[in-house]
């Protein structure tokens, strides 16, 4: 037993553990990949990293600024460029964007959720399949893995809104109202196919730009030049995003190695870098949920149920990383308010990595 399982550990869940469980609550964190961080991915292949979700942290708001100062002085982040590149078909020049530093993690942005994950308690590897209420008033949760089960006081539902839906759907009615079942219900996502592509070490010339996005291309959103991320990289990679459209096309598609071919033909038409085309070697993965298209309008989205349950990510009130880390603090205040009423500082809630 205890008092909070928070399914899912991305940045929202992240953040919403830490500050319940700082208050001294007993939470656990169950998250069905191998690692931590949802989209803030990195992936290691050929003797590097390669970051194939959210590509960097550009901070805009106070917390996002003081959690980048705080990873800047653990050496876990550094500035990358100050600069993101805009290419339009009908002006095929590159374009800087405003200056704004962007921070990447040179062992990858995994190593962020690693960092704001530390002290927890996690199960990897692990899939909630079901959510019920007992007759001794606990939420059992019952895990893919040999049906193996735990109890809790109260949920937190940290994942994309789609997912949520599936889990907590057959909870009925009787338990979730309509409404909130059409709140969830109406969280869209864009999906993405993201491209993963390594070059020979001579491959030249290699572009000016380190990171550069496509303004209406039909198939293309973004190319980054993740290689320039790492220290001493032994040859050039690049990280491809697909538009949306395309992405939605080839959602089903079960191989999609043709699919990740051609958006690097379509790279290296666009740029002018035919040796785009063929790479070393190649990997590509499908992001069904990559960024919230129609958002939650508020921080959380909490179900009246006779127990806490409440819904938090990066799809509540915004697509970002600071969004996530505000939602799930805004989801750790609403359980202890449904609680204990322990004290809880979100102004000062970096504080305890110090």
């Amino acid at each position: 037993m205890t008092d909070i399982a928070v399914i899912g550990a991305g940045i929202a869940g992240l953040a919403c553990a830490q500050q319940l469980s700082q208050a001294g609550y007993s939470v656990l964190v169950v998250e069905k990949s191998r690692g931590l961080g949802g989209r803030v991915a990195t992936r290691r292949l050929h003797g590097t990293w390669a970051d194939h979700g959210a590509c960097y942290l550009k901070p805009k708001g106070e917390l996002l600024r003081r959690f980048v100062e705080l990873l800047g002085d653990r050496d876990i982040l550094k500035v990358w460029t100050d600069k993101v590149y805009e290419l339009k078909s009908n002006a095929p020049i590159y374009q800087s964007t405003s200056s704004c530093p962007c921070y990447v993690a040179p062992g990858g942005m995994s190593a962020i959720a690693k960092f704001f994950g530390q002290g927890l308690e996690i199960l990897l590897n692990q899939r909630v399949i079901a959510i019920t209420l007992t007759p001794e008033n606990t939420w059992r949760l019952t895990l893919e893995s040999g049906n193996e089960e735990f109890t809790a006081t109260a949920i937190v539902v940290a994942v994309p809104a789609p997912q949520a839906l599936m889990l907590l759907t057959p909870l009925g009615e009787s338990l979730l109202d309509a409404i909130f079942l059409d709140n969830l219900r109406s969280v869209k996502f864009d999906p993405c196919i993201s491209t993963i592509a390594g070059y020979f070490p001579t491959s030249q010339p290699l572009p000016a730009w380190k990171a550069l996005s496509f303004m209406d291309d039909a198939d293309l959103a973004w190319i980054g030049l993740d290689s320039s991320k790492r220290p001493s990289p032994q040859q050039p990679h690049f990280v491809v995003h697909s538009s949306a459209d395309f992405a939605q096309r080839h959602l089903e598609t079960q191989d999609l190695q043709p699919a990740a071919q051609y958006l690097l033909q379509r790279a290296a038409e666009s740029l002018s870098l035919p040796w785009l085309n063929t790479p070393d070697w190649m990997q590509v993965h499908r992001w069904r949920y990559a960024f919230p298209s129609h958002p939650w309008h508020e921080a959380v989205l909490s179900a009246e149920t006779p127990l806490p349950l409440v819904c938090c990510g990066d799809w509540c009130g915004g697509n970002l990383v600071e969004g996530a880390m505000l939602s799930g603090l805004a989801a750790a205040e609403q359980i202890n308010n449904q609680m204990r009423h322990l004290p809880l500082d979100n102004t000062n809630f970096l504080n305890i990595f110090n």
